[in-house]
């Protein structure tokens, strides 16, 4: 007598065929998908606002075709490139500076208690200030030409790169540490071969925060001053009520950021090799 074979009830598959696993959403892109999914979410943005600036008052919005043409009168007049290579400067400069001094001041906080305690309060105290408000006193110690304003971008910067090194070098594993210790490491190597290391994509997240700010800072301190600059485009054009000027420094500043941005990452899978990324 042979034994009857027996398929276990309410599983719905026949005998001999296996069900193919399903794909994860999490499963990680080529990067052929990536930009393919990053270009239709652009484009679709584009065409919407196209038929819809057509469809309003063009004192309200501007459609990206009128906003190419204000575009290319821009670059022909040289008013669009004189006020990118102002807010550039100012851009660099305070954001060298400002990821200097928080990365100094975010290593020592992170690795001396001490000096940590010491700077808690005046360093809470000036993050919880919005740094818009402190913009009229910066203007009126340091005038309205670039050094206030570098002076304000150096404000918007510091504090994201300084808060996230100090708190990389704090959550270093204090067991690392320990061995490294154990085997006689001097503080020196023990710097650059565990705790740098260790807390760099602490800082990487820093800096990307402080992307945003600086290009914030820039505009905002613009804005105050008035007199050159991107910001001093918006300003200007968005009184006269030319809503297609406007939003040429605006839409290059969006791109300045994404580009910023992107050379980040491109420079973190340089350097952080071990933080896998799809």
């Amino acid at each position: 007598m042979t034994a009857a074979t027996t398929q276990p009830l309410g599983t719905g598959r026949r005998p001999g065929r296996f069900r193919r696993p399903a794909r994860s959403i999490n499963t990680p892109l080529t990067p052929a998908t990536r930009w393919a999914l990053r270009l239709t979410s652009v484009l679709v943005i584009v065409v919407a606002w196209e038929i819809y600036g057509r469809a309003i008052n063009p004192v309200l919005l501007s459609s990206p075709s009128a906003i190419s043409r204000a575009f290319v009168d821009m670059i022909g007049d040289g008013t669009l490139s004189q006020a990118l290579a102002e807010s550039l400067v100012v851009l660099g400069a305070g954001s060298l500076i400002g990821i200097a001094i928080g990365l100094v001041v975010g290593l020592a906080a992170g690795r001396n208690r001490v000096f940590a305690t010491l700077i808690e309060v005046p360093l809470n105290a000036l993050y919880a200030t919005p740094s818009v408000a402190l913009i009229p006193i910066i203007v009126v110690w340091f005038g309205f030409g670039p050094t206030a304003k570098t002076v304000v971008v150096i404000l918007f910067v510091l504090f994201p790169v300084l808060i996230n090194t100090m708190r990389g070098v704090q959550e270093v594993d204090r067991e690392l540490v320990e061995v490294a210790r154990s085997f006689c490491s001097g503080e020196r190597r023990m710097w650059f071969d565990l705790i740098i290391p260790s807390a760099l994509p602490y800082m990487v997240t820093g800096l990307r925060l402080a992307i945003g700010r600086a290009l914030i800072g820039v505009i905002v301190a613009e804005f105050f001053t008035a007199f050159a600059g991107l910001g001093h485009l918006i300003v200007t054009n968005a009184n006269s009520f030319r809503t297609d000027r406007t939003f040429v420094p605006i839409l290059v500043i969006a791109v300045l950021g994404v580009l910023l941005t992107a050379l980040l990452e491109f420079a973190e899978r340089r350097v952080v090799r071990w933080s896998a990324k799809d």
